[in-house]
């Protein structure tokens, strides 16, 4: 059984964010489920990683490739993991200097990982106090003039 490390959950995060999906496969299993909190249209449960890649794709193409996950904290268990990222983006189309939630994210993100063999099973993000509203409001399909963004 391969154990679960620091290490091996900075390389999934590396291997996610390569974009190769035969490196994901070290890390990342086929029946990943992952949840996504919130009240907006990313909200919910992906049941596949096939499911859990498109995710990333529309966070990618919602952020025009700006977001990203900076690894803070980690701390593992015999099967499970337990991270704090700073996640940041910029809506796609948004004025750099913006400071609106709808535009811009930048806070911390707690992720807990199962893992099994050697693989993530299941992941859930977790976002506390005024972040979980922000995350929201980042996701949502408006602008802050109330406009509405394609998605």
């Amino acid at each position: 059984m391969t154990e679960v490390t620091r290490e091996r959950v900075e390389a999934a995060y590396a291997a996610l964010g390569s974009g190769d999906r035969a490196r994901i496969l070290e890390y990342y299993s086929e029946d990943l489920r992952w949840l996504v909190p919130g009240n907006h249209p990313l909200a919910g449960w992906y049941e596949s990683l096939d499911a859990f890649l498109e995710l990333m794709g529309q966070t990618h193409k919602l952020t025009g490739g700006t977001f990203r996950m900076d690894i803070q904290a980690v701390l593992v268990g015999e099967d499970c993991s337990a991270d704090v990222c700073r996640n940041v983006a910029l809506r796609d189309g948004a004025d750099e200097t913006s400071t609106s939630p709808h535009e811009r994210m930048d806070y911390p993100v707690f992720h807990f990982m199962r893992w099994r063999g050697g693989r993530i099973v299941e992941g859930r993000d977790g976002l506390f106090g005024d972040s979980a509203t922000a995350f929201s409001q980042f996701w949502a399909p408006f602008a802050p003039d109330g406009t509405r963004r394609d998605r």
